[in-house]
């Protein structure tokens, strides 16, 4: 993909989040909410994008122990790895984040490794991330009984989806069913090939190593969040980073499964509902806590990633003629 092709998607993305930011401070009150944008305490800043900044940090590290597993490491050095990895962060606003498969198509450019080899590595960063953020939700769900049914579901979704995927005969049937389809028979081979990386990144000993880097990935930003609520002027305490850590997975988690682009809209409602009925914050200062967190995370990482896609772009010329047309071939 071009440069100028993601321009205007990053700006359909601004525009929407900046829409969400504008609903919430008319809901909540929009005097309060700059009212209490001037009182938080700025110099909370530099550590709670450090934090963040760790998070993409563990997660790229996370990134380059799939590649390695699966032997698609082959002429990618380190800088080029963190560009691919960081890039790929402009994607975060897409639709439960599956356009950072965008990933994939960058490591093509960078080796030749078909996409349909490297792709499932983006399903299980989004598996192990899903289930971090299920386990890091599990620390405070007794602060919120109405939320332990959706975890179950969730737990029970993710548990059935990784035996299905591990369940060998199975997944080969369907893909051989697909094949049956019309035009089937062009894709099933691509499905062969992703099925048998994915079927390695869900050995249970790599599973269980990417979902403990994930954990500890993710909590950072819990622990990001918990330094806003202190920002806003929140009493520090270890409840309050329980409910922190609580309340940020669930959002999260609820942005995800919406499928909506970042999981603009549902992720903030969800924040802020849960910041007034647990922490029993005012509404004004949960939209304050919510805007501050998700500037700090969703758009500071969308940011890295276009300098990192910008500075990948100078080094393999995505701007050449023709490039925009390779991305699609390549989709």
């Amino acid at each position: 993909m071009s440069l100028r092709t993601l321009q205007g998607k990053l700006l359909a993305s601004l525009l929407l989040g900046l829409a969400v930011v504008i609903a919430m401070g008319l809901v909540s009150d929009a005097s309060a909410v700059w009212r209490d944008l001037g009182a938080f305490r700025w110099a909370w800043l530099p550590l709670i994008l450090g934090l963040t900044a760790l998070n993409y940090l563990l997660r790229w590290l996370k990134w380059e122990y799939y590649l390695r597993r699966l032997g698609l490491g082959r002429g990618v050095g380190r800088l080029d790895s963190a560009l691919i990895f960081t890039a790929g962060l402009v994607m975060s606003v897409t639709p439960g984040k599956l356009g950072e498969v965008f990933k994939s198509v960058l490591l093509k450019r960078v080796n030749g490794e078909a996409v349909s080899r490297s792709a499932p590595v983006v399903l299980a960063e989004r598996l192990t991330d899903g289930l971090a953020m299920l386990l890091l939700m599990a620390v405070g769900l007794m602060l919120y009984p109405p939320a332990r049914f959706a975890f179950v579901v969730l737990v029970v979704a993710a548990f059935v989806g990784i035996l299905v995927l591990q369940y060998r005969r199975l997944a080969l049937g369907l893909i051989d069913g697909a094949a049956r389809l019309p035009f089937g028979s062009k894709i099933a081979p691509r499905l062969h090939t992703m099925y048998a990386s994915t079927r390695q990144l869900l050995e249970w000993r790599i599973l269980l190593v990417a979902t403990l880097i994930s954990v500890v990935s993710w909590g950072c930003e819990c622990l990001a969040f918990y330094f806003v609520l202190v920002g806003v002027g929140a009493t520090g305490t270890l409840l309050l980073l329980v409910q922190a850590t609580f309340i940020f997975a669930a959002s999260t988690l609820f942005g995800l499964v919406s499928f909506l682009p970042g999981g603009l809209g549902v992720s903030e409602a969800s924040s802020v509902g849960l910041l007034v009925a647990i922490v029993g914050l005012a509404a004004s200062t949960a939209t304050t806590a919510t805007i501050i967190i998700r500037f700090c995370t969703l758009w500071f990482g969308v940011l890295l990633g276009v300098i990192a896609l910008a500075w990948f772009g100078r080094r393999y010329r995505l701007d050449e003629p023709g490039e925009a047309l390779r991305y699609e071939a390549a989709q």
